[in-house]
């Protein structure tokens, strides 16, 4: 029976829940909104399959890794590049699956923003998975879906952080993973999904009206390197800001697990690595002179390898030295703030209006220094 007694210990894969043949382990969020699993003593058997299969605690499979080999890419086309968070090379990759009839799993939104992982058997449903979402994502039922889509023989590529493959591999286990192709991203943490409601509500409260569209990292406007966020409402208003993402690096609200991150290194747990191409200037300098976007990728598995070249048709590509483009999350974790503890205190005793004051306190002198600009007018 699997028991969590130092949160640190759990990332939220789901794959203990998704093995128990019993039903016996479901899953409970906690004040920040981070998901454990939790078992119905009545129905387990003690058998002890959840606690086998945890890929987090037990090691991940490496047996099929190669020796990786890095690129820098970016889709010809251009709408998708300008659609896309960095280089649109996820765009190309799915669509060779979805070509072949088969599904693709990716992070999307449901109801209000909430960030969910979905199934897209077509380019329309996929589309929704562009777009960086800087939130921990419900992975609940998922498991269970890639599961069938492998057993009725189709072809599925799941994307997402690499503790979600490493959930995914694990729980499906190698008879099944033939016709599985896994793309992870390089990670910087998980955020609260609590604190990132709460913020939407905050955001709302501020302006009187309903948020309709969330850009975490806004690059039509401000560019690709910016971290600017951009919210539309539903009176035709529009915000800028970076409030959320200030919190997201100061690393008080990640995932506990995070800070113990076993896969964050050269031996990813995926076929396949994105994300965006930080130092291109010197690896791949005529790639991204635009300020369009580019995206890193690294085949880490010979499978990896075959999708990338299907994908070739639709890319343009360039070998680049691992060294020119080692990045902090592929070298070790993100170290969890000291803080974190407190701000998880005081978020529990007054939500985010509590929170904001006592650890975004430069918000507040913005806040008070606009306000005297009006007076002054």
């Amino acid at each position: 029976m699997i028991h969590i007694t130092d949160r640190a210990d759990c990332c939220g894969c789901t794959a203990c829940a998704a093995v128990c043949p019993h039903g016996a382990v479901s899953m409970r969020a906690d004040t920040m909104g981070f998901r454990y699993p939790a078992v119905n003593a009545d129905l387990c058997v003690e058998c002890g399959l959840c606690e086998r299969v945890c890929p987090f605690n037990n090691g991940y499979d490496k047996s099929r890794n190669i020796a990786p080999t890095s690129y820098a890419v970016r889709h010809k086309d251009m709408n998708e590049v300008t659609s896309s968070r960095s280089g649109a090379a996820f765009i190309a990759l799915s669509d060779r699956i979805l070509e072949e009839g088969g599904s693709v799993y990716g992070a999307g939104w449901s109801g209000h923003f909430t960030v969910t992982h979905k199934r897209a058997a077509s380019r329309q449903e996929r589309d929704g998975f562009k777009g960086s979402k800087y939130v921990q994502s419900d992975m609940d039922g998922i498991i269970r879906q890639v599961r069938e889509d492998l057993g009725k023989g189709l072809s599925v590529m799941f994307s997402g952080t690499p503790c979600q493959v490493a959930g995914v591999k694990s729980a499906i286990g190698k008879q099944l993973a033939g016709h599985l192709v896994t793309v992870d991203i390089i990670c910087h943490g998980v955020p609260s999904p609590a604190v990132w409601k709460d913020y939407l509500g905050w955001l709302e409260e501020r302006r009187g009206s309903e948020i309709i569209s969330v850009d975490f990292r806004d690059k039509r406007t401000f560019g690709w390197k910016a971290h600017r966020e951009t919210y539309r409402f539903a009176d035709g208003g529009t915000m800028h800001c970076k409030t959320f993402t200030a919190l997201f690096y100061k690393h008080i609200m990640l995932r506990p697990s995070c800070g113990r991150c076993p896969f964050a290194n050269m031996e990813r747990p995926s076929d396949l690595t994105l994300g965006d191409f930080w130092g291109w200037e010197k690896a791949a300098p005529d790639m991204n002179k635009d300020d369009k976007g580019l995206s890193l990728l690294i085949c880490n598995t010979e499978k990896g390898r075959a999708l990338l070249e299907r994908a070739m048709s639709d890319l343009h590509c360039k070998a680049v030295d691992i060294k020119d483009c080692l990045q902090p999350n592929l070298l070790h974790p993100s170290s969890i703030s000291k803080d974190a503890p407190a701000f998880e205190k005081d978020y529990k005793a007054g939500g985010f209006r509590h929170i904001l004051p006592i650890y975004m306190p430069e918000h507040g002198l913005r806040r008070l220094l606009q306000q005297l600009k009006q007076l002054i007018k």
